[in-house]
């Protein structure tokens, strides 16, 4: 997992390990390492690789393409949380880990807005109606 995803960010960013090493504050060796799965960094250091990567400790250390459509390493703040199927009445389910990370309650209303171009997206009601306030009252 680790030293999957090092390897991945850092190819992706178009990164040598010297590169890495020198913003890291560590030998190119020791990347070589920690890309071999011989060690792996500190705590510290680890924290320093996901925010020069813009990814989250947390998927860097333990994201798996494999369960994710085979997928790369999203983005800090960025999910996919599978598919869902619509069914003959246009309802989905929203996925657990979705509703827990967003905080959606069963019950709540959400308002879907839609553009061509870019997709659809969800937004909880009250925001979206606090949102639509605030740019009335100006």
């Amino acid at each position: 997992m680790f030293k999957d995803n090092l390897i991945q960010m850092r190819k992706i960013l178009q990164m040598t390990q010297e590169d890495i090493a020198e913003r890291v504050g560590v030998t190119r060796q020791s990347v070589a390492k920690w890309e071999s799965g011989e060690s792996i960094p500190d705590l510290e250091k680890s924290k320093q690789l996901a925010d020069i990567f813009g990814v989250s400790l947390d998927d860097l250390a333990n994201y798996e393409p494999e369960e994710n459509f085979g997928l790369g390493l999203p983005p800090k703040g960025k999910h996919f949380f599978g598919l869902v199927t619509v069914g003959d009445k246009g309802q989905i389910v929203i996925p657990a880990k979705a509703r827990k990370i967003f905080d959606i309650s069963s019950g709540e209303q959400l308002v879907v807005l839609g553009d061509e171009g870019q997709g659809l997206a969800l937004v909880k009601a009250k925001d979206f109606l606090s949102i639509a306030n605030m740019i009335n009252q100006k």
